[in-house]
C-alpha cells in the first residue's frame, strides 16, 4: 500500500512502550519492496533497517531490532522497534527537516508504519552547517555519507572498539586524518604502543620515540617518582616514600627556579640534579643512629644509579635533561604552534616495559595540567588519543598504584571542563576500568567477537542503539556502529578506503606468501641481533 505522500506502508503499530514498541509488518509488502532499485527500500523490514511513523507534524524514525512470525496470522510478521529520533514534516511532501535524536510524542496503536527510502536517509543524515568529518557511507546506501560531528564528539570524549583484525587501526588513522584536514591547527597527542602510526602520519605530524622524545625525569610528580623508584610494598613502601619525599623536595629547592616559587611542593615541575638527590639520600643516611636502618636508603640509591647507568632509560634519565626545557617540550609535543603538522605520534614501543606506563602517565598528566593552568589564556583544546587503552586503565585498577590509570580516569571524568578530549582505542572493552567507557559520549564499535566485550559495550550504549548492537558480531571488516553525541542517530557505516601512504603499519602478515621467500637468513639474523643488543640505536 502507498500513502498519499507516496510512502510505502509496510505495517501498523500494535504496541507502544517508552523506548521501543511493537509493529505488525505485512509479509507480502516486504516481498514486493525487496526488488526495489532503491537499496534502502529493498532492506525494508529487515533487522537493522529503519521505519518511520507519522505523529501530527512529526516523523518518528525507529530501528527494527527483532522479527518473529505471527502464529495467528501467517501473512503478518511481528517486529520490535527502538525509537531513534524525530523530524518535522514538510507539508505537501514526504520530506523531513530538523531531524534530531529523542522522541517527544508517541504514536498510537494502529498508526501506519512506512518504509524509509534513500531520500529519507539523505535528509536524516544531512550534516547541515555543523563542523563534521565524513568517514564513510551509511549502510545499506551506496552514496549517503556518514559523518561525525566534531565538536560534540571531542567535547564529550570518544572510544573506538573492535577485535584484532577488524581494521581498527586504519579506521582510527582515517578519523584522525579527517580531523587534521578539517582543523590543520589542531593539537592532537597520540600514544602509540606498537609503533604503527608513524608511517600513517609522517607527512601530517611529528613523530617522537626514545631517540628524540627527551622527556625530562624532573617533570614527574611524586606519585610517578614512587612508581619508578620504589619497588617495595607494605610498611617498607611507606618508609621509602617518606624518605623519597623529603629528599626530592630538598633537591627541587636547590634549583634557581625554586627561589621564584613561594610554595614549592614535591610535585612542582622544577628541574633538579639526580646527583643532588643521591647526595641528599646519602646525607640523610649518615644521620641515622643505627646502621641497621640503612636498607631503604640503599634501595633508593641503587635504583637511581641503575636508571642513570642503563642506556635504555637515557631518553628520560640523561644528565643532559637538567636544563629547564619545559616550555620547549610542551610546545613540541602539544604542537603549539603546529606549523601545519597538528598531530604528535608518541611511539612508546621502544620504552622499557617497566616504565612505559609512567611515561604515558607523565604525558597524560602534562596535557591535563597544562589545560588547568592555562585557563586564563586563549584556549587551545588538546585531543589525547590512547591506543591499547585497556593496558593503562585496566578493570580493577582501583588500587592507588597506577599513576596512569588515575590520570586517564580523571581526564575521562573532568577533562571536558578544561578543554581536554580523550580518545580511547581498545580491542578488549571488558578489560577497561568500569565507568571509563560510559564517560565516552561517542562510541564507534567495530566487530567484537567476545561475549563479555559485547555485553560491556551494550551496557555503555544508549537504549535506542540496542537493535544495532545485535549486529556487532556480524559486522564486516572496516564497518562500524556509531552512536552517541557525534551522530544524529545511531548508524552503521562502511569506512572509506584510506590511501596507502596514510595507513598505519598494522597489516597482517601473509604467511602463505612470506614463507615462500628464502635467502640471506644469516644476514637477517645478525642484523636483528645487532639492533636487539643496541636497543634499536
Amino acid at each position: 500500500m502507498v500513502s498519499r505522500e507516496g510512502d510505502i506502508v509496510i505495517g501498523h503499530v500494535t504496541e507502544i512502550a517508552g523506548s521501543g514498541s511493537r509493529i505488525a509488518v505485512d509479509a507480502q509488502m516486504l516481498d514486493q519492496v525487496r526488488a526495489d532499485p532503491d537499496p534502502t527500500l529493498a532492506m525494508a523490514g529487515q533487522v537493522g533497517s529503519q521505519v518511520k511513523i507519522r505523529v501530527g507534524d512529526s516523523w518518528l524514525v525507529a530501528n527494527i531490532r527483532t522479527l518473529a512470525a505471527d502464529p495467528n496470522n501467517p501473512a503478518s510478521v511481528d517486529a520490535y522497534i527502538d525509537f531513534l529520533g524525530e523530524g518535522i514534516v514538510v507539508e505537501g511532501s514526504n520530506r523531513v527537516k530538523g531531524f534530531r535524536r529523542g522522541v517527544t510524542r508517541f504514536p498510537i496503536p494502529g498508526s501506519p508504519v512506512m518504509a524509509v527510502s534513500d531520500a529519507d536517509m539523505r535528509q536524516m543524515f544531512a550534516t547541515e552547517s555543523r563542523p563534521h568529518i565524513e568517514i564513510g557511507n551509511v549502510y545499506p546506501t551506496k552514496d549517503i555519507r556518514g559523518a561525525l560531528y566534531v565538536d560534540p564528539m571531542l567535547g564529550k570524549h570518544f572510544a573506538v572498539l573492535g577485535s584484532t583484525g577488524t581494521g581498527k587501526s586504519t579506521s582510527v588513522a582515517l578519523i584522525l586524518h579527517r580531523i587534521c584536514e578539517l582543523a590543520p591547527e589542531s593539537h592532537i597527542v597520540m600514544v602509540d604502543p606498537h609503533g604503527e602510526y608513524s608511517a600513517a602520519f609522517k607527512g601530517a605530524g611529528e613523530i617522537f620515540d626514545v631517540n628524540n622524545l627527551a622527556l625530562p625525569y624532573w617533570l614527574m610528580n611524586f606519585e610517578e617518582h614512587c612508581e619508578v623508584l620504589i619497588t617495595t610494598s607494605g610498611a617498607d613502601k611507606q618508609r621509602d616514600r617518606d624518605i623519597l619525599a623529603k629528599c626530592l623536595l630538598a633537591s627541587r629547592a636547590k634549583s634557581r627556579l625554586a627561589e621564584e616559587i613561594p610554595q614549592l611542593t614535591v610535585d612542582s615541575p622544577v628541574p633538579y640534579l639526580l646527583s643532588d638527590l643521591l647526595s641528599l639520600i646519602t646525607t640523610e643516611m649518615g644521620h641515622l643512629d643505627s646502621a641497621n636502618d640503612t636498607a631503604p636508603y640503599m634501595r633508593l640509591k641503587s635504583k637511581i644509579e641503575e636508571l642513570k647507568a642503563d642506556p635504555r632509560y637515557s631518553f628520560m634519565f640523561s644528565g643532559m635533561l637538567v636544563a629547564d626545557t619545559m616550555a620547549d617540550f610542551i610546545g613540541r609535543v602539544f604542537r603549539l604552534p603546529g606549523n601545519g603538522k597538528p598531530i604528535s605520534i608518541v611511539d612508546v614501543s621502544g620504552v622499557p616495559s617497566d616504565i612505559c606506563s609512567v611515561v604515558v602517565a607523565v604525558l597524560s598528566r602534562m596535557v591535563f595540567d597544562y589545560a588547568i593552568w592555562s585557563r586564563n589564556e586563549p584556549q587551545r583544546p588538546i585531543l589525547l588519543v590512547c591506543e591499547e587503552a585497556h593496558r593503562y586503565i585496566p578493570a580493577g585498577h582501583i588500587e592507588q598504584e597506577s599513576a596512569v590509570g588515575n590520570i586517564l580516569s580523571r581526564i575521562a571524568k573532568e577533562g571536558r571542563k578544561y578543554g581536554v578530549s580523550l580518545g580511547l582505542i581498545t580491542q578488549r572493552p571488558s578489560d577497561l576500568a568500569e565507568g571509563v567507557l560510559s564517560q565516552c559520549g561517542t562510541i564507534i564499535a567495530m566487530r567484537l567477537n567476545n561475549d563479555r566485550d559485547q555485553a560491556h559495550v551494550r551496557s555503555a550504549m544508549p537504549e535506542g542503539a540496542r537493535g544495532f548492537l545485535d549486529v556487532i558480531p556480524a559486522l564486516r571488516n572496516r564497518e562500524c556502529i556509531v552512536c552517541g553525541e557525534g551522530v544524529s542517530v545511531p548508524i552503521r557505516i562502511a569506512f572509506d578506503t584510506l590511501e596507502e601512504e596514510k595507513r598505519p603499519a598494522s597489516g597482517d602478515p601473509v604467511f602463505s606468501e612470506m614463507w615462500t621467500h628464502v635467502g640471506d637468513e644469516q644476514g637477517i639474523v645478525s642484523r636483528t641481533i645487532k639492533r636487539w643488543r643496541s636497543q634499536g640505536r
